[in-house]
C-alpha cells in the first residue's frame, strides 16, 4: 500500500527555497547590501526619534548584535531566506507601547525605505513592515486583554511611554 504522506527531499526543498529567494531578488532588486543599508539607516533614525528612540535606548546597550539580528530578520521577511530564527512577539509584549508607537515606527521605516531604496524594493519592504506592525500591535493588545475589532487600534489604559 502506498503512503499518502510524502517525505520531503531536503536537497529539493533547499533548491526550491533558493530559487524562490532568487526570484524575489530579481523582482525587487533587494540584496543583503540593501538590507544592511536599510537596517543601519532605519535604526540610526530610530535612535534620534523623540517618541520611540528612548524605548530602544532603555533596552539596547550594545547595538551591533541587535542590528545583526535585524538584518537576518529582514532577510527572512523580505527575501524568505529563512536565516532568522528568533521570536519577535515575546520581546515586544512587555514594552510600554501602543498604536502611537507603531505609527511612529512605521513612519520612520517608510521614510527610510523611500530614501534609501528604489521604489519597487521600498514598496516590498513597506508592505511587510505594515504587516509586522499590525501583527505586533494586535498581539500586544491581545496579551493585554484587549480584543480589537477590525480597524480598531490599541491604546493602553495604563500609561504608554511618551516623552516628558
Amino acid at each position: 500500500m502506498e503512503s499518502r504522506f510524502r517525505i520531503e527531499d531536503p536537497a529539493g526543498a533547499a533548491a526550491r527555497r533558493e530559487a524562490a529567494v532568487q526570484r524575489l531578488r530579481d523582482e525587487t532588486g533587494i540584496d543583503e547590501a540593501m538590507i544592511d543599508a536599510l537596517v543601519e539607516g532605519f535604526y540610526a533614525r530610530v535612535r534620534d526619534d523623540r517618541l520611540i528612540g528612548p524605548i530602544f535606548a532603555d533596552r539596547i546597550t550594545d547595538w551591533a548584535p541587535h542590528l545583526a539580528q535585524m538584518k537576518l530578520f529582514w532577510s527572512s521577511v523580505a527575501l524568505s531566506t529563512g536565516v532568522y530564527q528568533g521570536r519577535p512577539m515575546p520581546k515586544h509584549l512587555p514594552l510600554p507601547i501602543d498604536a502611537r508607537h507603531f505609527d511612529r515606527w512605521l513612519e520612520v521605516f517608510v521614510e527610510t525605505a523611500r530614501d534609501l531604496c528604489p521604489p519597487v524594493a521600498a514598496n516590498h519592504f513597506i508592505e511587510r513592515a505594515r504587516r509586522i506592525a499590525e501583527s505586533l500591535e494586535l498581539g500586544i493588545a491581545t496579551a493585554s486583554g484587549v480584543m480589537l475589532a477590525k480597524g480598531e487600534r490599541f491604546v493602553r489604559t495604563t500609561q504608554a511611554w511618551t516623552p516628558d
